[in-house]
């Protein structure tokens, strides 16, 4: 297995921290979080970043905070919208390996249903049927970005030593 960067992208609440620091941890890798990258540098939460600076100066600043993630040996829990702005993807692929942790809709509905929606600026003031929509609809637009990694993984029905086997499988194909 090769030492390059792996990047996990997908939605929002797809897993990409819970199962990246259990990648990380089975791999021997040190895990990093983009966002909580972020929030060290700048001092604030993303909410409130947001609500400073807007999402334009937010979607720079997380451009060159993911550049910087060039470290052997690492995984990469990216934010779920990194992906889909600038050359984001076009980097991730060409300087390690990108894994999709696809849910569908409704997956992604039950688990942000669940999940503290003020820590999450795309979702403020949704619930039911409108968080629902919301998920359909920005999944939409942005699975054309992430089905472009490298390898795309069912996150419900794969397992840890799966998705190591996966991993390896890419790089001896990839020889």
């Amino acid at each position: 297995m090769t030492d390059k960067p792996i990047f996990l992208v997908g939605f929002m609440g797809s897993g990409k921290t819970t199962l990246g620091k259990k990648l990380a941890n089975h791999l021997q890798r040190k895990f990093v979080d983009l966002d909580h990258l972020i929030v060290e540098r700048v001092g604030m939460t993303i909410p409130e970043y947001f609500v400073q600076f807007g999402e334009a100066k937010f979607r720079e600043l997380e451009r060159n905070v993911l550049q910087e993630q060039i470290h052997k040996n690492i995984v990469v829990s990216t934010g779920g919208g990194s992906p889909c702005y600038f050359d984001n993807m076009e980097w991730i692929l060409t300087n390690g390996l990108a894994v999709y942790l696809y849910l569908t809709p409704k997956a992604l509905y039950a688990r942000l249903h669940q999940s503290n929606v003020a820590k999450r600026p795309a979702l403020q003031g949704l619930q039911g049927e409108a968080l629902l929509q919301f998920i359909e609809q920005k999944l939409s637009e942005r699975e054309p970005f992430y089905q472009r990694a490298h390898l795309q993984i069912d996150q419900l029905n794969t397992s840890l030593e799966e998705l190591e086997k996966s991993i390896q499988n890419y790089y001896v194909e990839d020889l």
